[in-house]
């Protein structure tokens, strides 16, 4: 069965950086309700959880090729379970969908399901959810595959592909009237090296260059933040913005005060206000301001990071994880560590990148963690980091992604 809740304005706000989720048991009580699902990667087997975080026995699951990176897309209505070392992209439909009224939203609520389709190629990797676009890199192959988000929404896919001149670790997105994509170049490589990258470029939906090169060597990562699109270069951080004559780029240098021979290759980008929230060393954060100066400002951590993520109920709070198992708030106005706490027992970052180490999200004003050791997923409150509950998953929980946000019974 079908329900319809409505939302307030704000709802539209954590839906653009979340999904909507079921509450179990407030579905026929009017007044605000608070929804959250969660959806949970396993480590070693190809399997994801959603769990209702209101009601952790009302959970699903679905079965996978591989381990996934999960990411919520098309305004919420998605997950998509990325397995870049098993070639697969799996589609799970949340269960969610809503129409914006303008001062409301109406919320209908189903079982999160497993659609049918699922897009194979060599090694999938960056996921970018851009301007009713849902672009993958396939870093393998030599080529992107472009999703409409609302036939995604609707369970149809119908990818497009876009052509690139040479396989390598990139991405691509659309920005304005053009798509922008990464640049190799055309250095031969042996074994496992990696394809040096370039830069960034415009072009048609052909793959036609219509635009120069802008230089950002070893680009990586990417985020949209207001009217800007950033990325990490061993130079800085490269700007974009839409221009009359088509993307313009500025390069922001690392100032000679921030650690040498240190880049930025995560980032985060707001939705609230225009600032990004990157990786910088292993441990390290750096705030992006693309408009002001300074542009970058640096927050070392005590240990080593393990995963962050920002707040999108609090726009000036991020959260990161460090291996001695501590949670720390991030004040990023302020530039700094503004609260600590001890959530997990520690996960050394030594040995392979991939292995079984915490993963965080948001959930409102809770923050989620797995806890791959211990076999649960730890509920923290973003109010004073302490713990507010945990929940059993089967397995070795890994990856998480979040749907959820508030809306109003009628």
């Amino acid at each position: 069965m079908i329900r319809t809740f409505t939302g307030a304005s704000t709802l539209a706000l954590m839906l653009a950086s979340t999904a909507m989720a079921q509450d179990s048991h407030d579905h026929e009580h009017e007044g605000d309700v608070t929804l959250y699902r969660l959806f949970v990667g396993d480590h070693a087997n190809g399997q994801v959880t959603a769990i209702d975080l209101a009601d952790p026995d009302n959970r699903w699951s679905f079965q996978t090729t591989g381990q996934t990176k999960l990411f919520p897309i098309a305004n919420g209505t998605v997950v998509a379970a990325v397995q870049s070392n098993d070639d697969a992209v799996h589609f799970f439909d949340s269960g969610i969908s809503f129409e914006d009224h303008g001062d409301h939203a109406d919320i209908a609520v189903t079982e999160p399901t497993a659609i049918d389709t699922v897009l194979t190629g060599p090694r999938p990797f960056h996921l970018i959810d851009h301007d009713g676009q849902i672009v993958i890199n396939y870093d393998r192959g030599g080529y992107a595959e472009v999703i409409e988000s609302a036939a995604l929404a609707r369970g149809e896919i119908d990818p497009q592909r876009f052509p690139q001149a040479r396989a390598h670790h990139g991405f691509v997105t659309p920005m304005g009237d053009a798509w922008l994509s990464t640049v190799a170049s055309d250095e031969q490589v042996t074994g496992d090296a990696s394809v040096p990258r370039l830069g960034l470029q415009a072009f048609d939906a052909e793959g036609t260059a219509t635009g120069d090169l802008a230089t950002c060597t070893g680009i990586h990562g990417e985020a949209f933040s207001g009217a800007y699109l950033v990325a990490g270069c061993k130079e800085g951080v490269l700007t974009v913005t839409t221009g009359s004559d088509g993307p313009v780029y500025d390069m922001l240098e690392y100032p000679a005060e921030l650690p040498q021979d240190v880049t930025t290759g995560t980032i985060l980008g707001s939705n609230a206000i225009q600032m990004f929230l990157g990786n910088h060393g292993p441990d390290g954060l750096v705030v992006i301001d693309p408009v002001d100066e300074p542009h970058f400002s640096r927050i070392a951590l005590p240990f080593r990071r393990v995963d962050f993520v920002l707040d999108p109920v609090q726009p000036a709070h991020a959260y990161v994880l460090t291996e001695d198992g501590s949670l720390h708030r991030i004040d990023m106005l302020a530039g700094e560590v503004a609260a600590s706490a001890k959530v997990t027992a520690p996960y050394s970052m030594d040995d392979d990148w991939n292995d079984p180490r915490p993963r965080i999200a948001m959930a409102g004003n809770e923050i989620v963690v797995t806890d791959p050791n211990a076999g649960l997923i730890r509920r923290i409150s973003t109010e004073d980091l302490s713990e507010l509950g945990t929940i059993e998953v089967d397995g070795t929980p890994y990856n998480i992604a979040v749907a959820g946000g508030s809306g109003v019974v009628h």
